[in-house]
């Protein structure tokens, strides 16, 4: 269904983001809302957006060969022959555009934002799961998959993707059905206008701690981006009330709760705080909380309801997960029998503390813990369940080339405090030295107090060094492989390659003998 180029350029005019026109947009139809000038086809609107390593401008003429029926500019552009629409902000008027052409979706579902630094995605599953339980069917935007209707649509390659995925991903959830739109948002969602035309409903904080300086430069600018979210929950034009209100679900023991808090009552939003652990006053507090074999039991309390909940989700941090869930559920006035029964649904998230079992006698699990926050926190949960039985942490990770650089020497520092053995290698090392980066990590280990060659080991190649992690494994340890995760490839020099960190690590149990008879 074809919208008219028109009606857009009032809207654009309206908000303000309208420069100027060159040619007549007269009897012009858009089919579509391109950014990628591969994607163009006949009588789509090509947005021109400036990316890290490419200016789009420099592709318009070929958005133009292949048929596209206007373009969103923020510089004029002689001799491409279709309307020009100069913005101020191609990134938000493209925003607003893909939200036109889709009929502005969000206003037809309820949507419900995560962001934080870790424990957005591992959220995202469990609320999606407790909303299910509670009969109101939700799509699903993650780091993982995109989710419509009850079917997954794969890895989306970006954890927030660019307004025209989420805009036609939010319309094929409302014609699918689905009540809810559960969208993982980052700050580079935010920061980079992709989410500027949803409509939030609810939105959560997990918690925030040093990641993504490599965008936002400092961390006060990542801290206001990932805020930015709750200032969108003030009902207007844009964002409608469509009958659930305005929430904010906030981690009251983060150091920025209160800054989000003030944000999100600016709005006009209601707020709703939640904790682990008494000592400090929350609106759903959780306390006692117990390791279980492969899952977690926690007593909750909340201002309706008290009980005792069980995860089946590996690590104590998960208590705080399933608290920001339970959350979505209090402002949304869901039954609590079925909000329990729907975390407690949730088996596994793939790449998220995933278990690797061949028969070895020490535990293996695979974790997308790339932060030194969530690396501390996931470490800090394993090791006294190793402990308990007489083992320890071995923990392997890396950290990207060319991405934040300041957080390496701190993941060292995090990984150091809780494992008995450290070993560091490659993750996404991109045109970096993987050997470079490792020896980054190395500085805050050694400055933890390991020891090179005794218990912290460098092994820059990750399949070598996975399998020397089983080897020195020790009956009761547990393995950590922490980083990639659910993630696809892995970026080498050369550009990416497969990699399945599972998969690896089953291939390199079954190549060590496991299971032995």
């Amino acid at each position: 269904m074809s919208s008219n180029l028109p009606e857009l350029v009032e809207l654009l005019r309206a908000r303000g983001l309208l420069q100027s026109i060159a040619g007549s947009v007269d009897s012009v139809a858009i089919e579509g809302v391109q950014f990628d000038s591969r994607e163009v086809s006949a009588g789509d609107l090509f947005a021109a957006v400036t990316g890290a390593e490419r200016d789009g401008h420099e592709f318009c003429a070929m958005a133009r060969e292949r048929g596209a029926a206007a373009l969103i500019v923020e510089r004029p552009l002689s001799g491409i022959g279709v309307p020009q629409l100069i913005v101020n902000s191609s990134r938000s008027a493209m925003a607003l555009a893909a939200a036109w052409v889709n009929g502005f979706p969000s206003r037809d579902i309820g949507v419900i934002g995560i962001t934080g630094t870790d424990g957005k995605t591992t959220t995202s599953y469990l609320v999606r799961a407790m909303l299910a339980e509670c009969g109101y069917p939700a799509g699903l935007l993650t780091t993982i998959e995109a989710v419509v209707g009850g079917e997954s649509r794969g890895y989306l390659g970006h954890t927030t993707p660019e307004a025209p995925v989420i805009q036609a991903d939010l319309r094929a959830m409302v014609a699918a059905g689905d009540r809810f739109a559960v969208v993982e948002t980052t700050s580079h969602g935010l920061a980079l206008e992709r989410v500027a035309e949803v409509a939030y409903d609810v939105a959560v904080l997990t918690n925030i701690t040093h990641e993504h300086l490599d965008l936002h430069g400092t961390y006060e600018a990542y801290v206001a981006a990932k805020r930015s979210l709750f200032a969108r929950l003030a009902v207007s034009e844009a964002n409608p009330d469509k009958g659930y209100g305005k929430h904010a679900v906030i981690n009251a023991r983060d150091a920025e709760g209160a800054s989000f808090a003030a944000a999100a009552r600016a709005a006009g939003a209601n707020v709703l705080t939640y904790s682990v652990g008494d000592g400090i006053t929350a609106d759903i507090v959780g306390t006692d909380v117990r390791d279980l074999p492969g899952g977690v039991a926690l007593r909750v309390r909340t201002s309706r309801w008290e009980d005792e909940i069980e995860l089946h989700l590996a690590g104590s941090f998960n208590a705080h997960n399933a608290l920001a869930a339970i959350g979505v559920g209090e402002a949304l006035g869901l039954d609590p029998a079925a909000m329990s029964a729907g975390l407690a649904s949730v088996r596994h998230v793939t790449g998220r503390m995933q278990p690797v079992e061949a028969g070895q006698p020490f535990d293996v699990f695979v974790d997308f813990a790339h932060t030194p926050g969530a690396l501390a926190a996931t470490i800090a949960a394993l090791a006294p369940v190793a402990a308990a039985r007489g083992g320890g942490v071995i923990s392997l990770f890396g950290s990207p080339g060319s991405r934040d650089i300041a957080k390496r020497p701190m993941m060292g520092a995090a990984a150091a405090q809780h494992s008995r053995v450290v070993i560091i290698t490659a993750d996404d090392p991109r045109n970096e030295d993987p050997a470079a980066i490792a020896e980054e990590i190395a500085a805050g280990a050694l400055a933890a107090g390991k020891t090179r060659d005794a218990d912290l080991l460098i092994i820059p190649d990750r399949r070598a060094a996975i399998r020397r992690a089983f080897e020195i494994a020790r009956p009761h340890d547990i393995v950590l492989l922490a980083g990639k995760g659910h993630e696809p490839t892995i970026a080498l020099k050369d550009g990416p390659e497969p990699w399945d960190e599972s998969a690896i690590a089953r291939e390199t149990l079954s190549e060590l003998g496991y299971p032995r008879s």
